[in-house]
C-alpha cells in the first residue's frame, strides 16, 4: 500500500540554551486513507501523548529547543528502532507501525495492516525527517556550547496492565540503565522527583527510556539524554474525552520545570568546565553526536 500526507512531519522552535526537548507521541493527525481503515477506538488516537505542549509551556522561558511531533504514533512511532527491533526484550510492547493499541485492540478495522512497502514510506517520510531534525538540532546546539541536554518528554495513563502491574509512579525517568546520561545528574533529577509533595518517582524502572534516549544519549561526547515517561493523571483526564485539568496540571509543573532548570544547571556548569563526565579528574573529550 502506499502512503501519502499533506502534514510536515514536525514542530520545531529553536532555543538559545543547550537544552532540546523533544515530544514524539504527541501528533494526532492520521492521513483520511489511514484513517478509514482505523477501527473505532483507533481514531480516537487513545495512545496519544496529550497535551505536552501545554504542560511544558514553560519551554520557550527556559531558552530550550522543542521538537513536536505532528503525526500519531499509530502512523509510525518515532520513539522505535527503524528496523523495529524490540526494546525491551522479553516483554510485550508495540511496534514501528502498531497493529493494536495499549489495551491491545485492533487498530485496522478490516485486518489490512501496513505491509513492509507501506512501513518503509511512513519511515522515511516522518520518522526519518524528526530523527533528522533532531539530530542537526543536537549537533548545532552541541558546536556552540560544547555539550548539551536532550529531555525526551512523554506520559502514559497510570493503568496499562499490558506493560506493567499495578499503578505507575508518576514521574519515571529513564537514562537507559545509567548509559544516556551523567549519573550525577540522573541522581538529582531522581532526588527532585521523589521528594516532590504528592507524586512518586523512580529511575530505570519499567521506563528505561526509548530508542531516542539509547541512540541519541552520549555523556562521554558532552550529549545527556533523559526519558520522562510521566502519568497522565497527574495532570489531566486519562479517558475520553482526554482533557487538560489545569488546576491538576499545575500541582506537577513546578517539579517538572525544576527537572529541566537542574539539567540546564549542569550542562551549562559542565561546559564551563570542560569536563563531560563525572568523577574527579575526569576529562573526556568531545565526540561525535552518534547518527540513526
Amino acid at each position: 500500500m502506499s502512503f501519502t500526507t499533506t502534514e510536515p512531519p514536525f514542530r520545531f522552535r529553536q532555543g538559545k540554551r543547550p537544552l532540546l526537548i523533544s515530544m514524539p507521541h504527541v501528533g494526532t493527525h492520521v492521513p483520511p486513507a489511514i484513517a478509514a481503515r482505523f477501527s473505532d477506538e483507533a481514531r480516537h488516537v487513545p495512545d496519544t501523548d496529550w497535551h505536552l505542549e501545554r504542560l511544558y509551556d514553560f519551554a520557550d522561558e527556559l531558552g530550550a529547543s522543542v521538537l513536536v511531533a505532528t503525526h500519531s504514533r499509530y502512523v509510525v512511532d518515532l520513539n522505535r528502532p527503524p528496523d523495529n527491533q524490540n526494546l525491551y526484550p522479553g516483554q510485550d510492547t508495540t511496534g514501528l507501525c502498531p497493529v493494536d493499541t495499549f489495551d491491545k485492540t485492533p487498530i485496522y478495522a478490516a485486518g489490512d495492516v501496513p505491509d513492509d512497502v507501506e512501513i518503509a514510506a511512513r519511515r522515511d517520510a516522518i520518522w526519518r525527517p524528526y530523527h533528522a531534525q533532531l539530530k542537526t538540532e543536537l549537533g548545532r546546539l552541541h558546536a556552540r556550547h560544547g555539550t548539551v541536554a536532550l529531555w525526551d518528554a512523554h506520559s502514559i495513563r497510570s493503568h496499562v496492565p499490558r506493560f506493567f502491574d499495578g499503578t505507575l509512579p508518576d514521574l519515571n525517568l529513564g537514562t537507559a540503565n545509567g548509559t544516556s546520561c551523567d549519573p550525577a545528574l540522573a541522581d538529582t533529577l531522581l532526588h527532585i522527583a521523589t521528594t516532590a509533595p504528592g507524586y512518586t518517582g523512580v529511575l530505570n524502572g519499567r521506563f528505561k527510556g526509548g530508542y531516542i534516549t539509547r541512540q541519541y544519549g552520549n555523556p562521554a561526547g558532552g550529549v545527556h539524554a533523559v526519558q520522562l515517561e510521566q502519568t497522565q493523571s497527574s495532570y489531566m483526564q486519562e479517558a475520553l474525552p482526554f482533557d487538560y485539568l489545569p488546576e491538576v496540571a499545575a500541582g506537577v509543573q513546578p517539579p517538572v520545570r525544576r527537572m529541566l532548570e537542574a539539567v540546564l544547571a549542569f550542562v551549562e556548569g559542565s561546559a564551563e568546565r570542560g569536563s563531560f563526565c563525572s568523577g574527579p579528574g575526569t576529562r573526556t573529550p568531545r565526540a561525535r553526536i552518534s547518527a540513526y
